[in-house]
């Protein structure tokens, strides 16, 4: 099953979206809290698919998605929001994000993201 690396600075979000995940047969290679770690971890593991909160300290979402697709223009990238955050997905979708999920998140949302991005 695809490899996934979970980014979020939110500990609780990190631990909900890895549940999910595991619960229906993915593998996450890894979890950061911001997007500077995310580009680390992501030239060091290659996974299939990245899940990436927009806003985080360090880093932001939108600027980790530019670093990501510069360093690998084939990387699969989730965008995951709260409401009203309409303006920051267009701009990472501009970026190269492939797709988005809204918080709070729910279960089937996450995996349809999922397939329809790995299709």
């Amino acid at each position: 099953m695809a490899r996934v690396l979970i980014v979020d600075d939110a500990a609780f979000m990190r631990m909900m979206l890895k549940d999910i995940l595991t619960k229906n047969g993915y593998e996450v290679i890894g979890e950061a809290p911001n997007g500077a770690k995310a580009v680390e971890i992501y030239k060091a593991e290659r996974p299939d698919v990245v899940t990436m909160d927009i806003t985080m300290p360090e880093m932001d979402g939108i600027q980790a998605v530019k670093e990501i697709k510069a360093f690998d223009p084939n990387a699969k990238i989730i965008m995951c929001s709260a409401m009203g955050q309409q303006a920051m997905v267009m701009e990472a979708i501009k970026s190269g994000a492939r797709d988005f999920i809204v918080k709070p998140l729910q279960p089937e949302r996450v995996l349809e993201a999922l397939k329809k991005v790995l299709g």
